[in-house]
């Protein structure tokens, strides 16, 4: 496995290295944000470890300059933030993961090898459905040409639905992926959001795209003429 840390706490970057090292992982760390851009977008990684307190460009920037020019290596975010939107920002600019500073290097190398695991597979720059499309690099939403405006909640989740290309995606995942490891399994909040998406992305719209697959989770059906009738006994858009 080789993998690019970008940390900028040349003690902690150290102490990372040396113990991925140990574990047979060859790692190349970078302590500035310009530079572990460059060193991402030039070198062949199979994962990146990214702070986002970084100087002369930050985390978030460096993973949306990566994401555009469709660099799609996993990246496990750093913060030293405690805070869900943080966390949140972090996985609608395109970040695979985060973990929340001080961390324990088990976990560290679990995560890793989780995403690792997933491997790289080919994103588009634009995810489409129907007449739906998503550009993650950009933020931005539309339907049959019209700009759809988010938050970056909204975005997230909007987002995973995408990337699962019609298949259902778990509510559990959701809440995990979209709110942290953190968030109460009771929690409705994930109705809540999905409710807030459909006023934007089906109401103005003659045919609803976002159905609820019963005893699983959510899905994205292709608005288009084609859709498969059978399928609506078995999902609902309540």
């Amino acid at each position: 496995m080789r993998v690019l840390l970008v940390e900028d706490e040349e003690r902690l970057a150290r102490i990372v290295a040396d113990g991925l090292h140990d574990e047979g992982i060859d790692v190349e760390v970078e302590h500035e944000g310009e530079s572990g851009l460059w060193r991402a977008l030039e070198g062949s990684y199979d994962a990146i470890i990214l702070d986002i307190m970084l100087p002369k460009k930050n985390g978030y920037e460096v993973c949306r300059d990566l994401r555009a020019a469709e660099c799609w290596t996993p990246v496990l975010m750093l913060t030293a933030k405690d805070g869900e939107y943080d966390e949140a920002e972090a996985l609608d600019i395109g970040a695979d993961d985060f973990l929340r500073k001080p961390f324990s290097f088990v976990v560290l190398l679990a995560r890793l090898r989780a995403l690792v695991r997933r491997g790289t597979p080919a994103r588009p720059a634009v995810l489409e459905i129907g007449s739906l499309s998503l550009d993650p690099a950009a933020g931005s939403v539309a339907r049959a040409g019209t700009t759809i405006d988010l938050t970056r909640r909204e975005f997230a989740v909007l987002e995973m639905l995408m990337r699962a290309d019609g298949d259902p995606v778990r509510r559990s995942d959701m809440l995990d992926r979209v709110w942290g490891f953190d968030a109460e399994p009771a929690s409705n909040v994930v109705e809540v959001y999905i409710r807030y998406l459909r006023r934007k992305i089906d109401e103005p719209f003659a045919t609803p795209m976002i159905e609820t697959v019963r005893g699983v989770g959510y899905r994205i059906a292709s608005d288009s003429s084609d859709r498969d009738g059978d399928d609506e006994s078995a999902k609902s858009h309540a």
